[in-house]
């Protein structure tokens, strides 16, 4: 297999583990900070043979990118239990555009008409979703969702900052401080064999071999791949969800997730597009 090969099977595969954390996280009968806390101890162990050497030096950019993943992860997991797993996702991937914000804020990146469209888009999309959490009394989960975006974003922003060049470093002490501000609410958790098949496929599959599959996987394919395949997590997620548990997003909810989707499709694509017609003229 060719590495072309190897990168797109590697981010196919990325994206479905991470599409099954909406349908475990319904599956495990425990609150969203133990499930948080009890999944990032286990990716962790599992990250841990891949990072080459671990280091204990914690500058205070590193820092910044381990909590704002910590908050990322658990949000996301507290979330769940709040909202539907459709809204949940969906919401989250509204990340790009607060990315877009935070970029402009303290990296000094260049806010372009692509961003300003994408945004508007997207916040037409939010408006409904807003719509459907006052009628289906869970907008509370999905400020929830939101939030957790806005940490994600804040992720790959910190990430930048850091200019790490092992990733799993952050992404690995993240998990750890994950673990440890779920401890307190970890009393009578239940010991059931599905909540602990549910617990080890999160900490193991979505979460742990998920992020290795997904560093390895964009090494080798296009920045378009890179948008497009990851894609795949918000459109499976809330299907296994429905298969397995029978739950339902709203029709509002649906609407709103498809013009999110599309907002940060397009803002990709026309990204993507630009800076190869900047690559062709510096050809010429």
């Amino acid at each position: 297999m060719t590495d072309r090969k190897k990168g797109f099977v590697y981010l196919i595969l990325a994206a479905i583990f991470w599409s099954s954390g909406g349908v475990l996280m319904k599956l495990v009968s425990w609150n969203g900070f133990a499930i948080s806390g009890m999944r990032a101890i286990i990716a962790a162990l599992v990250m841990l043979p891949f990072i080459k050497k671990l280091e204990f030096k914690f500058t205070q950019k590193r820092l910044l990118c381990i909590l704002a993943y910590t908050g990322a992860t658990t949000i996301f997991a507290v979330a769940n239990k709040h909202t539907t797993a459709a809204n949940a996702i969906l919401l989250q991937y509204t990340a790009p555009i607060y990315a877009c914000i935070m970029g402009y804020l303290f990296l000094k990146e260049k806010i372009y008409k692509r961003d300003i469209v994408a945004i508007f888009i997207i916040l037409i999309g939010m408006v409904l979703f807003v719509k459907d959490g006052l009628q289906s009394g869970k907008l509370f989960g999905d400020f929830l969702a939101l939030l957790s975006g806005v940490s994600f974003a804040a992720v790959g922003v910190t990430l930048k900052l850091e200019k790490s060049e092992d990733p799993m470093q952050s992404v690995f002490w993240g998990n750890i401080v994950g673990f440890l501000i779920s401890l307190p609410f970890m009393r009578g958790i239940t010991l059931t064999p599905r909540n602990i098949g549910g617990i080890l496929a999160l900490g193991i599959f979505q979460l742990g071999i998920a992020y290795i599959f997904y560093v390895r996987g964009i090494k080798y394919v296009t920045a378009l791949e890179t948008v497009l395949i990851p894609m795949l997590e918000p459109l499976l997620n809330p299907i296994w969800v429905m298969l397995v548990v029978g739950e339902r997003p709203g029709t509002l909810a649906i609407i709103g997730g498809i013009i999110i989707i599309s907002g940060v499709l397009v803002r990709e694509l026309a990204r993507i597009y630009s800076n190869k017609n900047q690559e062709s003229k510096l050809e010429t």
